[in-house]
């Protein structure tokens, strides 16, 4: 089995386990579930990155590594069938997504291409060592701002 496959599989079991927990409101479509357990896995594999690059966790290159490429499956999952019309949080309580998804669509899709991208940077150099895997990770926070600061309501 390759290393990419693995990281999908590895990917697809966290996903459908994320979506059994109390966190996802369990009352959602099924849809909105699945989103909201994607970005609990984003989540938890930035957080790994997160607390090495700012010294909470001592730097791990195997650990790196792995969150880096887990990232970059993520970011090939197509993502069509996770944002149907009418899950916003206007239609529904529980979700986030404001209805400018669904009225800027081709710019959500360029930004997830976007992760995808510094996804795909940040893996090229996470297990290499802490400075460099500390400078690919704010082009990777960034991407996911953008999307947050303009699509994702507040809490």
């Amino acid at each position: 089995m390759t290393n990419r496959i693995r990281v999908l599989a590895a990917a697809t079991f966290a996903i459908i386990g994320v979506g059994a927990t109390a966190t996802i409101a369990q009352d959602l479509p099924a849809p909105v579930q699945a989103r909201q357990g994607q970005f609990q896995i984003m989540a938890l594999n930035v957080g790994i990155l997160g607390g090495m690059a700012r010294g909470n966790a001592e730097y791990d290159a195997t650990a790196a590594q792995t969150a880096a490429d887990n990232l970059v499956a993520i970011s090939m999952l197509d993502q069509s069938f996770h944002w149907p019309e009418g899950t916003d949080n206007m239609a529904l309580d529980g979700t986030r997504a404001l209805p400018a998804i669904w009225e800027n669509l081709p710019d959500v899709v360029e930004k997830w291409g976007a992760f995808g991208a510094a996804a795909e940077g940040l893996a090229a150099v996470a297990g290499t060592g802490l400075e460099p895997m500390q400078a690919a990770l704010g082009p990777l926070g960034a991407t996911c701002g953008s999307c947050h600061d303009a699509y994702r309501a507040p809490q």
